[in-house]
């Protein structure tokens, strides 16, 4: 009998903590990855337009990269349930689980999902030197240098990693994969020719695209974007290569068990700050398009990510990658 009190008198506490969400203390967003990338951008923008939405709260971030994400998010999945500790990730969450071996936690049950933040469109781009001036002709090029091509990427793992590898996939072509320590040190090298191709976020390639140090061949979205630097630009699947597509999309999750009333607030406040006009405007200057169908909801996010992740299996497991 005692022991029922026990839990009933603890069950009501955590209600009166939940209701009392955010009681004055500042909210962590641990992002998975270094400082200064575009998931650092993100999520400091989304930050500070929770803070709006959540009534002035302080909203922190906490870099801790390494192994493709999973360092970062294993330290959201061990953090107290309480809606203090929140993890901004990105596709990473559909490919750790084949890229990561023995990873210590299950994407798809120990995280609250809360919704999907935003997308970000990706760009197919090469060396200058490459006598192509468009995809088709992009892609006879390719033939004509079969076994001779090389595709850079920001890291096992990375964004660019994986648009290379489903583009290799889709294409039926192999190349040479040349791994970074991150997008900055790839582009640097395409810039200069030691590298042929690049498959990257609008957030890296749109500076470099706009001062014409690399050529731009088409964009990995379903429609064409509509910002004046690539609106110019066709799609993959419109340029042939039907069914293309592959963004990095943001999702903000918590540690499983975090009380409902508090999901429901923090799901709230998502929301609100992806309606925030700044947060918006922010996201467009990085060449980002918010979120605003069924994934801002928390089942819409779980079934996205579950999608994504039978997407992204057999496209690892053929390559036999792993992020160590």
């Amino acid at each position: 009998m005692k022991k029922l009190f026990a839990v009933a008198a603890l069950a009501l506490a955590m209600g009166a903590h939940a209701q009392d969400f955010p009681a004055g203390k500042p909210v962590t967003i641990v992002v998975p990855f270094a400082a200064g990338g575009p998931t650092d951008r993100v999520a400091r923008d989304l930050a500070e337009a929770l803070r709006k939405s959540l009534g002035g709260v302080s909203v922190i971030i906490d870099n801790v990269p390494g192994a493709g994400s999973s360092i970062g998010a294993a330290k959201v999945v061990r953090a107290k349930p309480d809606g203090y500790t929140l993890l901004l990730n990105h596709i990473a969450m559909a490919t750790v689980p084949t890229l990561v071996r023995n990873l210590p936690f299950k994407v798809e049950s120990d995280f609250e999902y809360l919704g999907i933040v935003n997308d970000v469109p990706m760009t197919l781009i090469s060396k200058p030197a490459i006598e192509a001036g468009n995809y088709k002709e992009l892609t006879a090029w390719i033939a004509a240098n079969k076994g001779k091509i090389n595709i850079g990427n920001a890291g096992v793992g990375s964004a660019s990693h994986l648009c290379g590898l489903l583009y290799q996939s889709a294409t039926r072509t192999d190349m040479t994969p040349v791994p970074y320590k991150g997008t900055a040190p790839a582009i640097t090298d395409l810039i200069g020719g030691q590298i042929d191709l690049l498959c990257d976020q609008t957030t890296n390639t749109s500076p470099q695209i706009e001062a014409r140090k690399v050529k731009a061949y088409a964009v990995t979205t379903p429609k064409r974007l509509t910002t004046p630097l690539l609106k110019d630009l066709p799609t993959l699947d419109e340029s042939g290569l039907k069914n293309f597509q592959v963004t990095i999309w943001h999702g903000l999750y918590a540690p499983k068990g975090t009380p409902a009333p508090v999901l429901k607030k923090l799901n709230e406040a998502m929301k609100a700050a992806l309606r925030d006009a700044d947060f918006i405007k922010r996201e467009e200057a990085l060449g980002a398009v918010v979120a605003t169908d069924g994934r801002i909801e928390p089942e819409g996010h779980r079934k996205f990510v579950a999608d994504e992740i039978a997407k992204w299996t057999p496209i690892i497991k053929a390559a036999g990658v792993y992020a160590d």
